[in-house]
């Protein structure tokens, strides 16, 4: 008994102790709740996917506040930024990894119709925001720009032609011109066949529609018109350190200034990631269970780049071509004509490149710093699955600048080395997602990924990635919003920027003659082919479900 009263004060002193840490630590959190800055939505990254759906949000709820944070000292610095891609409009005109043969020798479009009726969802988007001032001078942000796949030998014309067959039972590419005819293809691509072997058997098609898109352009205008709402606020130079989860289920994020060092808070309702090849390691910070599932591994790209006047000024097209024998189908060969920042440029490749960064402006810990106990295998299965991926990229590493100008001279026979030099493009990240049977598999395409409170989402993965932003990003709000997004108040508000929204266009020859002649008008494009065939025609195209699959296709496309 002695002995309890002995030690009662002792308790007595610590519970008092404890519960002033408590109190203190309960105040300093309030304190820190009080002074942290207040947001409804936290946009993290300055590229294409934040602006897309900061533009969305403004429009669907324009009382929401939101915040955008950038490590870098700018917008579209990253990925988005125009000498860090290929610049294509891509709506699989000219994609050849868009459209795999299946085993049966047919040709599977149904990858390259999703892809097209996303694209016209981003043409109606940025018409929109045109005719309500938010972009200017369409010119500095889309040209039209023919698309073209160019091949050669016996095996890849056939393909190309039951390709082009296959292609024009569907609404979506008409338009579109077959020819193995040397002297014509001359005429749609001069410099492709100038020195060319007349005995060469070759293949193109062709369509006037296709465009190049400076996505860094589009990502700085329509920020550039977020920041005249006073509910919107621009936080360069920002990187983002911690995440916490409220007792809301909002969000509690720490922000670090990268030029000193200081550190403020947001609290956020809702948080987005798009930070490009950063998003997977931010997605794993806030802890959230469906982070995982994934992994990531880099993949960088060069380009040869000429500004030579005389050859800008003859290659006006985007020709893409077919992987050589033995080569994945991410290394889909392009001689691009690009429009960039005011400049005519001609950019060859790509050419993969490795480095263990996810960004550009990234640090070489990147792929060790998301390597976990919970993707490590994932990794591993995918790595094995996909050896004639892991070879290529041996083998694309050890190129030599001879190699790469022999590859440039394959589509441009009369090339001079004097003419070009190897440029660095950006880091792309592909997404690999635990599989039942196969422990790991390679993603392709972007992958949404959202928490089961709905409150944060990210998007992860690459191609065809910002051609399709206002697809995407729509994709985002319905899947965090679900109730809001069926309303009639945020539908009669999509419809207005995207009139088709909800419809297929393949198969309904007067709306997507209606989209694309209305969107060329506005974007100040060539004028679009007119649509004619049979009414059914595009009901030929058998159902993907009903038809042996195709093999994934691996899809870099910088």
């Amino acid at each position: 008994m002695l002995c309890d009263i002995t030690i009662m004060p002792a308790i007595k002193k610590t519970i008092i102790s404890l519960t002033s840490v408590a109190l203190f630590v309960s105040s300093a959190t309030w304190a820190n709740s009080e002074t942290s800055q207040k947001t409804d939505f936290l946009l993290i990254g300055g590229g294409i996917m934040s602006a897309s759906l900061g533009t969305w949000l403004q429009e669907l709820q324009p009382d929401w506040k939101q915040v955008m944070v950038e490590k870098l000292d700018g917008v579209a610095l990253e990925s988005s930024n125009g000498w860090n891609n290929a610049g294509t409009g891509h709506s699989a005109n000219m994609e050849l990894n868009y459209t795999p043969e299946r085993p049966d020798g047919s040709i599977d479009v149904s990858k390259a119709l999703d892809i097209n009726e996303q694209f016209m969802i981003s043409r109606q988007f940025w018409t929109a925001q045109v005719k309500r001032g938010i972009l200017r001078e369409p010119h500095s942000f889309i040209n039209s720009t023919p698309h073209m796949s160019f091949v050669w030998g016996d095996t890849n014309v056939n393909y190309l032609q039951k390709r082009y067959d296959a292609l024009q039972k569907t609404t979506l590419f008409q338009g579109m011109k077959f020819s193995t005819d040397h002297q014509q293809i001359q005429q749609w691509a001069p410099l492709v066949m100038q020195g060319r072997d007349p005995q060469q058997k070759v293949a193109a098609t062709w369509t006037p529609a296709g465009t190049d898109v400076n996505y860094g352009e589009i990502t700085r205008q329509l920020i550039g018109s977020l920041k005249k709402s006073p509910n919107f606020s621009l936080q360069t130079s920002s990187e983002v350190t911690e995440f916490k989860r409220n007792g809301d289920n909002s969000w509690h994020v720490t922000i670090k200034d990268v030029n000193n060092g200081k550190e403020h808070a947001i609290d956020a309702k809702y948080v987005f990631i798009g930070a490009g090849g950063g998003a997977l390691k931010l997605l794993q910070k806030t802890g959230i269970p469906e982070a995982d599932n994934y992994a990531g591994f880099p993949v960088g790209g060069s380009f040869l780049m000429t500004e030579n006047p005389a050859i800008t000024k003859e290659h006006l097209q985007k020709v893409y071509g077919q992987a050589s024998v033995g080569a994945p189908p991410m290394s889909v060969p392009h001689i691009d004509a690009r429009f960039i920042d005011g400049k005519r440029v001609v950019l060859f490749g790509p050419f993969a490149t490795f480095s263990t960064k996810f960004l550009k402006n990234g640090s070489f810990f990147d792929l060790l710093s998301t390597t976990t106990t919970s993707n490590v295998m994932p990794m591993t299965h995918v790595g094995l699955d996909n050896f004639d991926l892991v070879k290529y990229l041996i083998s694309q590493v050890m190129l030599s600048d001879d190699d790469r100008f022999a590859a440039l001279k394959e589509y441009y026979p009369q090339a001079r080395k004097e003419d070009w030099k190897l440029i660095q493009a950006g880091q792309r990240v592909q997404i690999i997602k635990k599989d039942e049977d196969k422990g790991g598999v390679l993603k392709l395409g972007t992958e949404v990924v959202v928490d089961q409170q709905r409150t944060i989402s990210a998007l992860l993965g690459a191609s065809p990635g910002a051609s399709t932003a206002a697809p995407i990003t729509l994709n985002v709000i319905k899947k965090m919003f679900p109730e809001q997004f069926r309303s009639e108040q945020w539908q009669s508000k999509i419809r207005a920027i995207v009139p088709s929204y909800g419809q297929q266009l393949n198969g309904n020859s007067a709306l997507t003659q209606q989209v694309w002649d209305d969107t060329a008008a506005t974007l100040q494009l060539v004028k679009p082919p007119v649509i004619k065939m049979n009414a059914d025609a595009s009901d030929n195209v058998t159902p993907k479900a009903s038809q042996p699959e195709a093999s994934p296709q691996h899809d870099m496309a910088l």
